[in-house]
């Protein structure tokens, strides 16, 4: 074991000293390797960070991953069950009928909003999952523009107000709800107030004809009916890829569906695009980082015949002159690569500089990650050391007799 390593250092140092030696020849080989992985690192980086752009804005809006049931059915317990069970859902909650989910917000005379929609909300919803949990019927979180127009903050008090037609008389339905928290416009852009399901379901009771305890008449129905089944539900998709999949199982089961497809789609379209377009010049460029590497190795190899010669006369063996091949290339690659790093960060600085202020929506156009960076140089030197031990065999073939035949 300390023979090993005593030759590996002494062929590290051989190597060094004669890259050292050889410095012209050393950064023309350097260079040729550089010239292609900065280009390549810059490429990767363009389409990555608009890819993943594009995929994190999408993904920053909930709606996005939403499968909307288009009217009114019939969806018993069973029903919401096997869509819950579905791999790729993330999210149900049941709906009443579109007509029952809209009423009137106010916070005061001079702060209301009318016909808000009354969306109901639970735990892992995708668009309140960053906010408070609604826990009793008496609890609302508001979105951002419901917010603004009422003045309302965290803590207000807020009146909801529903109007019915009975027995030909005009009546409202009127309770008090405290707001828990404020959803962000980037994640509901529209008017509305989420509330726990059974709020809503009170509120269909109260159109339906029945009395409820929240909100309180003196006519109606008695024993409001339980809910078994609902004309609706909020569904949500896991993620991208698995909204189309997701939507395709509910119109199986006679479930008519809307979803953001076409957005969808067109984000992917780019991604197949930049894909195709950056495995052709990849290919090339590493065909071409093959074949210089290829010339370089073999002329430099060429060069050093009675140089290796010399070393199979002093006592190196086939597997010792193929190591010092290889650890000179690695040591060539490495370099290579830092350098190459180097020239990527001022490139990718510059994109995300120029490019970025000139587009506001992506302030961020070219990213690499860590393990991008570390893939990229595992293949370098995977590259090298092919191109090295194809080369190699024919430095082991050098007979020693040829450092003696100029003497």
């Amino acid at each position: 074991m300390i023979n090993l390593i005593s030759n590996w250092l002494l062929i590290t140092r051989l190597s060094l000293a004669d890259l050292w030696y050889d410095k012209k020849v050393s950064f023309c080989i350097i260079a040729s390797i550089i010239s292609v992985i900065t280009p390549l690192l810059l490429l990767f980086s363009l389409k990555y960070g608009v890819v993943s752009q594009l995929r994190q804005q999408l993904l920053s809006d909930p709606q996005n991953l939403e499968i909307k049931i288009v009217g009114n059915l019939q969806l018993d317990t069973d029903k919401l069950d096997w869509i819950k069970k579905q791999p790729e859902t993330a999210f149900v909650i049941p709906l009443t009928r579109s007509l029952n989910t809209q009423a009137d917000l106010i916070k005061d005379s001079g702060h209301f909003v009318n016909n808000a929609e009354i969306i109901p909300t639970d735990s892992n919803d995708p668009i309140t999952q960053t906010l408070p949990l609604i826990d009793n019927k008496f609890e609302v979180l508001l979105s951002s523009l419901a917010a603004e127009k009422m003045q309302a903050t965290i803590g207000s008090r807020v009146k909801i107000i529903i109007t019915r037609q009975l027995d030909g008389k005009i009546e409202k339905g009127i309770t008090e709800l405290e707001v828990k928290g404020i959803i962000p416009e980037s994640r509901y852009s529209r008017v509305a107030a989420f509330v726990c399901l059974d709020l809503l379901i009170d509120m269909e009771n109260f159109y339906d004809g029945f009395q409820s305890e929240i909100f309180p008449t003196d006519t109606g129905q008695l024993n409001p009916p339980n809910h078994t089944s609902f004309a609706r539900a909020r569904i949500y998709a896991n993620s991208l890829d698995d909204v189309a999949p997701l939507a395709f199982k509910l119109r199986e089961q006679h479930i008519e569906t809307r979803t953001q497809a076409n957005v969808i789609e067109n984000m992917q379209a780019i991604d197949r695009v930049l894909n195709f377009i950056f495995s052709v010049i990849a290919i090339t460029a590493i065909l071409g980082c093959i074949l210089s590497f290829t010339g370089s190795f073999m002329s430099n190899i060429e060069r050093k015949r009675k140089d290796i010669a010399f070393m199979r006369l002093i006592g190196f063996q086939s597997n010792g002159i193929m190591l010092y091949l290889i650890t000179q290339a690695m040591i060539l690659s490495c370099l290579a690569f830092i350098v190459s790093c180097m020239l990527f960060w001022l490139g990718n600085c510059a994109f995300n500089m120029v490019l970025g202020k000139n587009l506001v929506s992506q302030p961020v156009v070219s990213q690499l990650q860590i393990y991008h960076l570390i893939i990229a140089f595992l293949i370098t030197l995977i590259i090298s050391g092919i191109v090295v031990t194809i080369g190699g065999r024919r430095a082991v073939k050098i007979q020693p007799a040829e450092s003696l035949r100029d003497v």
